[in-house]
């Protein structure tokens, strides 16, 4: 079995860790920002230097490529250097520092293949600064309008299409990863959890992306003042919120089989400490593997009352996705790659979502998990030991060398 150098990819994390690192100890990266664009600027030195091909394509994807022995569609390898606000320095940019360990060792170690071997830099995968999220993945493999997304806004009124063309990262339509260039996708990537991390196992094999559903929940009162309405003639719109959130936590939290739920985002108005609340929104967020399962939330999101304490409620998906099935037979070549490399791991499904979920409708995808410390992430501590980076990259190093091979 071959290995990559820890310490080569001890230094890549460090290097890397400087883009978008922020005064309270993570890293804030917005997609196209110039920490972003700085990341980008050094993957493609490095992979220059290495004498590997490097293009981009219309929706700022980066790919470096390294040829073959003959003029097949290879195994591509990769994820996002984009990060969540005070995120970390592991979520998405590892998967990235892996496949470029992962052709650094090929390059180094003089390994030749038959079929070519990419990396890939998705573009604006956490969906912070241009909503929504996977957008340039979910645009290739058609979830997305093309036209819809570029022309989506900042805060600041920049759109994704100008942002694109101010960092020189809108390449050509036929640069895209497809069934023609490509033949599988594999991306590694830390848990997010802390199932890896309390068993003591260094390896997960993915066996696919849980279901979800996203939903804006409203309840709409009457602004009054604080100190001059009688407590019995409010409509208090965060009263009602509030007691719809706690129903919906004690509904959901007794379906059979565990559906993770969390109401993350609430906005009141006018938000003033002198004013009644007038109207409420928040967001309820739901995951699970089982179809049956988000259909039975969906049923306990559907029967909210139309009125609670006196205010109008209303409810709306913002969006939703089923659950996602990677490819048995990747899936099998990773866990058989772990289980030689005698690394110990174990079958799973992720929470959150990736980029690998919307390429596995185009073609075969697999992913590979290692734990996160304490199962924190997108947060300033989130952390990964180095060897189990080093595990990790080992497996994939192995898998795609065995699909290139072929």
């Amino acid at each position: 079995m071959r290995r990559t150098s820890k310490e080569r990819l001890a230094e890549k994390l460090a290097f890397f860790g400087r883009f978008g690192a922020d005064a309270r100890g993570g890293i804030t990266r917005p997609a196209l920002s110039l920490p972003d664009l700085e990341a980008r600027a050094e993957f493609r030195r490095r992979c220059t230097e290495l004498g590997l091909e490097v293009t981009c394509d219309d929706m700022g994807n980066i790919y470096a490529v390294r040829q073959g022995t003959e003029n097949l569609p290879g195994p591509a390898m990769g994820s996002h250097v984009d990060s969540v606000v005070n995120g970390g320095n592991y979520d998405g940019m590892l998967g990235v520092l892996a496949a470029l360990e992962v052709l650094e060792t090929m390059v180094r170690d003089g390994i030749s293949t038959r079929r070519p071997v990419s990396a890939v830099i998705w573009t604006n995968e956490e969906g912070v600064r241009f909503p929504p999220a996977m957008m340039s993945s979910g645009v290739l493999t058609g979830k997305f309008d093309k036209a819809a997304v570029l022309a989506v806004k900042d805060a600041d009124g920049v759109s994704f299409g100008e942002a694109l063309r101010a960092g020189g990262m809108q390449g050509d339509i036929t640069a895209r990863l497809s069934p023609r260039n490509c033949t599988a996708y594999l991306e590694l990537h830390i848990e997010q959890g802390p199932v890896l991390y309390e068993s003591g196992e260094s390896i997960g094999v993915v066996q696919g992306v849980v279901g979800m559903c996203n939903y804006t929940i409203s309840a709409f009162g009457r602004a009054g003042h604080a100190g001059g309405t009688p407590m019995g003639r409010r409509r208090d719109a965060l009263y009602a919120a509030s007691k719809v959130i706690c129903d919906l936590y004690d509904k959901l939290g007794r379906i059979g089989g565990g559906p993770v739920f969390t109401f993350g985002h609430i906005e009141c108005r006018p938000n003033m400490h002198t004013i009644i609340p007038a109207e409420v929104s928040f967001s309820l967020d739901a995951r699970h593997r089982d179809p049956d399962i988000m259909r039975r939330v969906v049923e306990v999101i559907e029967a909210l009352p139309a009125e609670v304490e006196g205010c109008r409620m209303e409810y709306r998906e913002a969006w939703s996705r089923k659950s996602t099935l990677f490819d048995p037979a990747l899936v099998a070549c990773v866990k058989k790659n772990a289980d030689a490399l005698g690394c110990a791991g174990r079958f799973m499904y992720s929470g959150p979502g990736h980029d690998a979920q919307y390429v596995q409708d185009m073609l075969p995808a697999a992913m590979i998990f290692v734990p996160s410390i304490d199962g924190l992430s997108h947060c300033a501590d989130e952390k990964t030991s180095l060897d189990d980076c080093r595990n990790g990259v080992d497996v994939l190093l192995n898998t795609v060398l065995e699909i290139a091979g072929k």
